[in-house]
């Protein structure tokens, strides 16, 4: 029964408290940088989405509980990775090809 206790209880209602402090605060940045002006729109965008995925990182990490499953997170990380750079080097490897039977301009 271990993880139901009053203590541990507690200490996931802290954790919770604490994300919902680092949203509030994300929100209240978010709002204060829409007032600021940036010379330039990719400056803008950049901040905005900066701010958006600290914010959807702490949603996905602590409410859906990914940060109890790091090694299968980095496992599947991995292996996506072995599969991108496999796919892109068959498409580096195949750029020069040429279909059969066609007139090149």
């Amino acid at each position: 029964m271990s993880g139901h206790g009053p203590e541990e209880i507690k200490k996931t209602v802290r954790t919770y408290l604490k994300v919902l402090g680092v949203l509030v605060v994300g929100t209240i940045i978010t709002v204060a940088a829409s007032y600021i002006h940036f010379e330039s729109m990719a400056m803008t965008v950049g901040l905005a989405l900066l701010i958006a995925s600290v914010k959807a990182g702490f949603v996905a990490l602590y409410f859906m509980h990914l940060i109890d499953e790091r090694k299968i997170i980095y496992q599947l990380l991995g292996l996506t990775t072995f599969f991108f750079i496999g796919l892109m080097a068959i498409t580096i490897w195949a750029s020069g090809d040429k279909p059969m039977n066609t007139v090149m301009p």
